[in-house]
């Protein structure tokens, strides 16, 4: 079989963030190996653990996530990632294929299933397939308060325009309080939804990285990074 990368047209490759999660090696060298020759930039994972870390640094647009992984539950794993508010489809990889165990990776909140053994060919036309009817309803990849922008798909921020340089965990965490601007957020929430699973730190790491985040956003126009004293933070759009 002649396999021909292909070039973006809405559905197809182009640099798309793929995340493969899967605990059989073969599957993670072959299928990984094939979906990056097509043209979608792919990582791999194999472990829930890892799947969860990777969705929050590497933001995919789609994930192929096996059920049963070593650590975890695969329909677990996709809980965790919906709490997170990522945007992202999921394909479920796995060698269950009872009506009962379609309904339930579906209801989770999947956006099509393969069981394995499966062809290389069905999974890249299921990515495809998939990547064209969520993209239809995808959100704005663009999040903005006030003069702030974040991108989610090009992974960059600007405030008035001028680029913010900021690290992965300062990018999760400015997300977040995007997402819920003008609301207070808990270091509770913070921790939880921002900080890499599994992580053992404090909520004094959130403080941290609070204050590296206001040097950055805060410093190229008025403030929108807010304190609540006792309770935790906010971003909030300027007053008029």
């Amino acid at each position: 079989m002649t396999v021909v990368p292909r070039t973006n047209s809405e559905g197809t490759p182009s640099g798309t963030r793929l995340l493969l999660v899967d605990d059989e090696p073969s599957i993670l060298d072959s299928v990984g190996r094939y979906l990056s020759f097509v043209g979608y930039h792919v990582r791999t994972a194999a472990t829930g653990r890892e799947a969860l870390n990777a969705a929050r640094d590497f933001l995919p647009e789609l994930i192929l996530l096996d059920i049963m992984l070593p650590d975890a539950d695969g329909l677990e794993v996709l809980r965790r990632i919906r709490s997170d508010e990522l945007p992202v489809a999921v394909i479920f990889l796995t060698a269950r294929d009872s009506r009962r165990d379609v309904v339930a990776g579906l209801t989770a909140g999947g956006d099509d299933y393969i069981t394995k053994p499966f062809g290389l060919d069905e999974v890249t036309a299921r990515v495809e397939a998939v990547l064209r009817r969520t993209r239809q309803n995808r959100p704005d990849p663009v999040l903005r308060v006030a003069d702030l922008e974040l991108d989610t798909v090009g992974l960059q921020v600007q405030r008035a325009g001028k680029p913010l340089h900021l690290s992965p965990t300062e990018f999760r965490l400015l997300r977040y309080l995007m997402l819920h601007h003008d609301r207070v957020l808990t270091r509770a929430q913070l921790l939880e939804h921002v900080w890499s699973y599994g992580f053992g730190g404090d909520a004094g790491v959130v403080a941290n990285y609070i204050s590296y985040l206001r040097r950055k956003v805060d410093a190229e126009g008025p403030q929108l990074i807010h304190t609540q004293r006792g309770i935790g933070y906010a971003l909030r759009t300027p007053a008029s």
